[in-house]
């Protein structure tokens, strides 16, 4: 699993100091982007020169508000790993308590958008973030 870390800032917050919903998804995002930066040493800077890996699903359970301060921990894995695709589960939580988790698909496309298999140095770097099943 990959793990980063986040702390709940100003911009993410609604007036009454609750995450607006939609900056979930910007923060996921944001965990995305580290993951291929960290784990798989392919930084979007670079990606995105010939291609990118957008979003093609996403499911999300809100399972309890965060907060102004609050330091959100993402857990990314990975659930498939398909010719041109990945399917992730990742889970937020602060301390103990469940935030939210979010399913997803994202797609490796060439520069005219279209799905292209992942390179063949990227796929087992893919593979150690595998989920464990049982």
């Amino acid at each position: 699993m990959f793990r980063w870390s986040q702390k709940v800032l100003f911009k993410h917050c609604d007036p009454a100091g609750i995450v607006f919903y939609p900056r979930y998804f910007e923060m996921i995002n944001d965990c995305v982007e580290v993951f291929f930066d960290q784990a798989l040493d392919w930084p979007f800077e670079d990606m995105h020169q010939t291609g990118g890996v957008p979003t093609a699903r996403i499911e999300t359970d809100f399972s309890a508000p965060s907060r102004h301060g609050d330091h959100l921990d993402f857990t990314l894995s990975l659930t498939r790993i398909g010719a041109s695709s990945i399917s992730t589960d990742l889970r937020v939580t602060c301390g103990d308590e469940l935030r939210l988790q979010a399913r997803s698909v994202l797609v490796y496309i060439n520069s005219t958008g279209r799905p292209q298999p992942w390179p063949d140095a990227i796929r087992p770097r893919l593979q150690q973030y595998m989920k464990e099943t049982t």
